[in-house]
């Protein structure tokens, strides 16, 4: 209930600033489409809540809500940000202009955010409200409305956007507001400027202001005079990453390019391909200057960020974590670079040499999570820019260079073994893929692929290509890692694309949403203390339901149409419908394995019932590293068989059990240490369908050990 409030406080801090909307000169037409759509998810939500949820069971019920929404008045509050920043301008008008004008944060960054903590919520208060239902007749009713809602006929998106469009901010006057917005705000400045350049205007502009009001309405890409700069207060502050530098203009702070002596022609290149882009996940360039006397080029980026992936992962990593930042930050980061590349990717611009180096991040709360930028790509994906050197042939370079930065000691830890053999092959969208998942790799784990490895130089660029890979840590989650495994696959066709990678994100990201408990797990185990309950895990593969979906969808697959803010609810709700049915058929799959065991081998396979413990989907992901292209089935045989070729009996797999649990783990040339079965217990975490497994899975089939503890069938295999 807290967090609810919290998110109309939030709301009505946008609510408030809109009431001066007519003193709105820049992004009015932005800022009055996220407040529209704010309003409409509290609505959403509310309406929502009164629906399923019971007031008075508000302190019993509601917790497993706060997660949810809390993400949810994050985005609130950063619409809020949004519209303060665009109403109130703290120095000069005309650099707050500058600053916000050419930017698509708005949709790209706000409304997404706000579109997808909707669909997390409402899936949230669904889930609550069956969990906390105990009136058979009620829980039948409810099951049956979310039947209808969850059928697989509703994966059309106009009849999604027909019935279901309210709901999860899906209607096409909320999507075509999506599209047209940006550019009614430039006609509108255009205009707004146009006005106060006539002489009879109230306003009469001074002659600078002229000058910055056709830097305004100027096309981008457009190199300006330098002199403008100077009499604007410029002054460089501080040096930062690479050849970036803070700056301080008209009041407002900027990053800047700066470059001296550089070849016209090869800044023009990179100004044209910096200024082709405009994304909040992406570095691109909103103005440049040119001081001929001095040969001198400023190159103003879109925003100011303090430092870059590497040095942050160093300064935050610790050794009594597991990983470096909160999984769902680690998520949140990867999700972001990602759907920086897909914006890339469907401009036909290819990066060629991304790693921690050039990926920009700033931290946005005090929660750690992160805003990330995409950046290095101007000075790659055009031959014309700068010179770049061979991949191997900067192996051979740094071979031996003791430098700690990853960049400089190992260039080919970054680059896919195509690449290493083949300098063409770098900029391709496969290879970038590969780039990717190295860089996930030290987001999950807090170190640089392969630092612990002796091999260096051109042996480890042999290794590399001959198939070899960093190794992740134990406690590190399957589901994050074998998508991690895809990305850096050997075969470039085996690599999924940054479209695909950013739907399975944004659903992993809602998993750890709705089981927020898995947070808390990142200090190492204390040898003293009980071991804590094993982190949940999806019930499916979630790289299945994307395979299964693109079959679908043939025009989500790379190469189409280009991303679009307003398709993300219906994408996660297609993962929901899918999600969903694989569940039941898992479930499906066990009841009918019980209808076959004899009562016998039941009993002695499940000893007492009336220990404590019940089985859970918590264990359906298998260790191994499965392809996309598995099938469900493959899901569902985990739950109710070993993974074998042959069925093992009941009272086998028993026998096996004890031996397991009696002796210590064991190590094996094939297999390496067998791990001691986890320990499942329940927890207020919202499982995907977990009242529905614990309802319809068979109390024979909740296999309990002599400590009370139970173990899912896939611990027992």
């Amino acid at each position: 209930m807290e967090q609810l409030r919290q998110v109309g406080e939030a709301l009505g801090g946008v609510t408030a600033l809109m009431s001066f909307a007519d003193d709105l000169r820049i992004n009015p037409r932005q800022c009055r489409l996220l407040a529209d759509a704010c309003a409409l998810a509290f609505a959403s939500v509310a309406a929502e809540v009164r629906a399923h949820l019971r007031f008075r069971d508000r302190h019993a019920k509601w917790k497993p809500l706060e997660a949810p929404l809390r993400e949810l008045h994050r985005a609130v509050r950063d619409a809020e940000s949004y519209v303060r920043h665009c109403l109130e301008p703290r120095d000069s008008w005309w650099a707050r202009a500058a600053a916000a004008t050419h930017g698509a944060d708005c949709v790209e960054q706000h409304l997404h955010g706000l579109l997808w903590s909707v669909s997390v919520v409402v899936e949230a208060v669904e889930s609550v409200s069956e969990a906390g239902t105990t009136d058979p007749d009620e829980l039948a009713r409810r099951r049956l409305l979310l039947a209808k809602d969850y059928d697989r006929d509703m994966l059309d998106p106009r009849l999604f956007r027909q019935r279901l469009g309210v709901r999860y901010l899906a209607t096409r006057e909320l999507a075509s507001r999506m599209e047209t917005a940006w550019r009614e705000d430039r006609w509108l400045l255009s205009q707004l400027l146009e006005e106060r350049k006539d002489p009879a205007s109230p306003e009469t502009l001074t002659r600078n202001e002229h000058r910055l009001a056709d830097l305004l309405t100027a096309p981008r890409g457009k190199v300006h005079p330098a002199s403008l700069l100077h009499q604007g207060d410029f002054q460089v502050r501080r040096r930062l990453a690479g050849n970036l530098k803070e700056a301080q203009w008209m009041g407002e702070a900027f990053a800047v390019k700066h470059f001296v002596g550089a070849d016209a022609d090869a800044v023009g290149a990179e100004v044209a391909l910096l200024t082709l882009v405009a994304h909040p996940n992406v570095a691109h360039c909103r103005y440049c200057f040119h001081d001929e006397d001095k040969r001198e080029f400023f190159l103003f980026m879109d925003e100011l960020m303090t430092k870059d992936l590497a040095s942050h992962v160093k300064e935050v990593n610790s050794s009594k974590r597991r990983i470096p930042f909160p999984l769902v930050v680690v998520v949140d980061a990867m999700l972001q670079i990602a759907r920086g590349m897909e914006y890339l990717h469907s401009k036909k611009i290819y990066h060629g040499d991304l790693n921690p180096s050039n990926v920009l991040v700033k931290t946005r709360h005090a929660d750690a999570h992160l805003h990330v930028k995409v950046a290095g790509f101007g000075q790659f994906a055009v031959p014309a820019v700068s010179p770049r050197p061979s991949p191997r042939a900067s192996v051979n370079a740094n071979a031996n260079n003791n430098n700690a930065s990853a960049a400089a000691v190992n260039p080919c830890i970054w680059y896919a073994p195509e690449v290493l053999e083949l300098e063409a092959a770098r900029w391709s969208e496969k290879a970038d893929v590969y780039s990717f998942g190295m860089v996930c790799f030290e987001l999950l784990t807090g170190k640089i692929p392969f630092e612990d490895n002796h091999l260096q130089g051109e042996h480890m660029s042999k290794n590399i290509r001959a198939g070899e890979r960093p190794l992740f840590p134990f406690q590190a989650p399957k589901y994050l890692t074998n998508l991690t495994k895809r990305c850096w696959h050997g075969d470039p066709a085996q690599r999924p694309a940054f479209a695909s990678i950013c739907r399975v994100l944004r659903y992993v990201k809602r998993f750890l949403v709705l089981n927020p408990a898995d947070q808390q797990q990142q200090a190492q185990p204390d040898a003293s203390q009980p071991a804590p309950p094993p982190p949940p895990v999806p019930p499916v593969d979630y790289l299945d339901i994307e395979a299964s979906l693109l079959r679908r969808f043939p025009a989500w697959q790379a190469g189409g149409a280009p991303p679009r803010v307003s398709d993300v609810p219906f994408q996660m709700f297609a993962y929901r419908v899918v999600e969903k049915e694989r569940t039941r058929a898992a479930i499906l799959h066990i009841g009918r394995d019980r209808a076959s065991d004899s009562s016998s081998d039941c009993n002695s396979l499940c000893g007492d019932e009336s220990g404590s413990g019940s089985g859970s989907l918590g264990g359906v992901l298998s260790d191994a590293e499965a392809p996309v292209s598995a099938s469900s089935r493959g899901t569902a045989r985990s739950l109710s068989a070993p993974s074998g070729s042959r069925k093992a009996s009941p009272r086998k797999l028993d026998r096996k059990v004890t031996s397991r649990l009696a002796g210590p783990p064991q190590k094996s040339k094939s297999m390496g240490v067998v791990r001691q079965p986890q320990v499942i217990r329940r927890t207020h975490r919202i499982k995907s369908d977990g009242h529905l497994i614990s309802a319809l899975v068979p109390p024979s089939r909740r296999r309990v050990s002599a400590s009370g503890g139970g173990h899912s069938d896939s611990e027992l295999a």
